[in-house]
């Protein structure tokens, strides 16, 4: 596994460098050796955060931990990921392109199967073309932390959502 280590308003020591590839080094018998692992520490207030976004072929698998100690949240990312990798292992692992990857070793073990994503509703509704700001003022009426909208400057399905601070994001697809 290669590992990219970027820190925000964080020094990344040598230190916190080698506890990062020991931890997220345990990851590899998952993976095949050219897997890149993007990880990234960083320092917001009493609060020290990291994210490890792992790209697959289909599929990212993605975690972030935060405390008050890196070192307990490098140690908790692992655990969330390894739990991630097992319980998905099924959905994760197409055979005919994802599986190159993964290492052998993961696509041949047996972990318990996990069927518990059930969609329980359905919900169609009529899209009107409207621009991100529309959507948002739709979103905010409706009370709803997400809107899915027929965007009408790139004619595109887009969605934004409410992020922390009464601010907005806009998800837009990319082909």
């Amino acid at each position: 596994m290669r590992y990219k280590i970027t820190g925000r308003n964080i020094e990344v020591t040598p230190a916190l460098k080698a506890a990062v590839e020991d931890k997220i080094g345990k990851l590899e018998r998952y993976f095949n050796q050219d897997t890149e692992a993007v990880i990234t520490l960083s320092v917001e207030k009493d609060r020290q955060k990291i994210e490890v976004t792992i790209p697959v072929k289909g599929t990212i698998i993605r975690a972030e931990q935060h405390s008050n100690d890196m070192y307990v949240s490098i140690d908790l990312v692992e655990e969330i990921i390894e739990r991630q990798l097992k319980k998905y292992k099924n959905k994760i692992i197409d055979k005919k392109q994802a599986a190159v990857a993964f290492s052998d070793l993961f696509i041949n073990e047996d972990y318990e199967a996990d069927d518990g994503i059930e969609i329980v509703k359905v919900k169609k509704f009529a899209m009107k073309p409207m621009d991100p700001e529309e959507a948002c003022v739709q979103m905010e009426l409706l009370g709803h932390a997400f809107y899915v909208f027929l965007n009408s400057e790139t004619e595109q399905v887009n969605v934004v959502y409410k992020r922390k601070g009464n601010t907005y994001g806009l998800i837009e697809p990319e082909f």
